[in-house]
């Protein structure tokens, strides 16, 4: 591990030197590149300098232990009561930093929430669903820019979409993807049963046109007029645009914008970003189920989480964690659980990775 520490001290500090280049404000991609490496090995580099800090303290503090002065050997012995579980906590944090990154990790995501089972009420807990991770992403400071979306009608979506932008999105966000399961007594509901309906959320690493390489000639491209509720919200020119990757079978539909060009450019954004997924999800097959869980390409039928509305509760049941704050979730206070899932998943890394770590 040491040996790697040192490795990557040493890249940081080449790093360093090559921002403080003024030659470097001509060449903004590799500007831009070398920032993102120097602000991923910062955060390693901080922690090994504080490491090697404390080192050197307990090991000073040792050799006072045994000073004829019984004073200042019981102020070592303090010192060192203080330093060791503080040693022993850098340690790890260490050990998580130098685990295999996730190439995904920086990247935007497309978010994608789908209604499953439940007619209605899944459509409208679609649309919540959706609203708080636009609430939670204000909150990041991060961009929710909306791609796609197919409204119900009475508040709800069959499916809505959007790219979200912004620092590490990725990251924080892909252990959501999976079925949400919701139980509540629907608006509709004269009863008051409780029903049990379920929405899908896939995340997507945004694709660039490097990550995908997609033919032009294996486009089917068809346009048509977008639909609308009547009056001035009808599009009355062939803006909507279908593509169809004929290699994969893959359809994306875009209408939401009046411009033909704007829904072309949202609907390629789409198309890269499922068939990067398609890619990736193929090249996790190949590995071990831990890996499959870490870059979130695993099954999507896997239900994840119930909300229980009538008892204003939220269960993940992939980590067994279970919180009493329902409403304040669907704000978008959703960190806590974001916080423990990252924790769980790296845990399982390390011991995958055999450091074991402190349990």
């Amino acid at each position: 591990m040491f040996d790697k520490l040192e490795a990557v001290e040493a890249r940081y500090i080449e790093v360093e030197a090559r921002l403080s280049d003024p030659a470097l404000a001509d060449r903004p991609d590799e500007f831009r590149k070398l920032s993102q490496e120097h602000s991923s090995l910062g955060q390693i580099v901080t922690e090994y300098r504080k490491y090697r800090k404390l080192k050197e303290e307990l090991a000073s503090n040792k050799e006072l232990i045994f000073d004829s002065d019984s004073e200042m050997s019981g102020m070592a012995k303090e010192e060192i009561a203080r330093i060791e579980p503080e040693l022993a906590t850098v340690t790890e944090q260490l050990q998580f930093l130098l685990l295999p990154k996730d190439p995904n990790d920086e990247k935007n995501i497309l978010l994608e929430v789908r209604a499953g089972a439940g007619g209605d009420e899944a459509a409208l807990f679609a649309g919540e669903i959706f609203r708080m991770y636009e609430r939670f992403a204000s909150k990041q400071g991060w961009n929710v820019e909306l791609m796609s979306a197919s409204p119900t009608g009475i508040g709800g979506f069959k499916e809505i979409i959007a790219m979200v932008t912004g620092n590490r999105v990725y990251s924080r966000l892909k252990y959501e993807a999976g079925v949400h399961r919701v139980q509540r007594v629907p608006a509709t509901e004269t009863q008051g049963r409780v029903h049990t309906s379920t929405v899908t959320v896939a995340i997507l690493p945004e694709a660039e046109e490097v990550d995908v390489s997609i033919n032009p000639t294996e486009l089917r491209i068809d346009v048509f007029r977008s639909g609308g509720a009547g009056g001035q919200g009808v599009n009355t020119t062939d803006s909507a645009v279908r593509i169809t990757h004929l290699p994969s079978g893959l359809v994306v539909v875009c209408q939401d914008e009046r411009s033909q060009l704007k829904n072309k450019a949202k609907a390629m954004k789409i198309l890269r970003s499922r068939l990067l997924e398609q890619v990736q999800s193929k090249a996790a097959q190949e590995h071990s189920d831990l890996r499959k869980g870490m870059v979130g390409t695993g099954d999507r039928s896997e239900r994840i989480r119930t909300y229980n509305f009538p008892q204003g509760r939220l269960s993940d049941h992939r980590i067994g964690m279970t919180i009493h704050q329902l409403p304040d979730f669907m704000e978008g206070k959703i960190e806590e659980v974001i916080d423990a899932l990252q924790r769980h998943y790296q845990m399982e890394a390390l011991k995958a990775e055999g450091y074991g770590g402190r349990g």
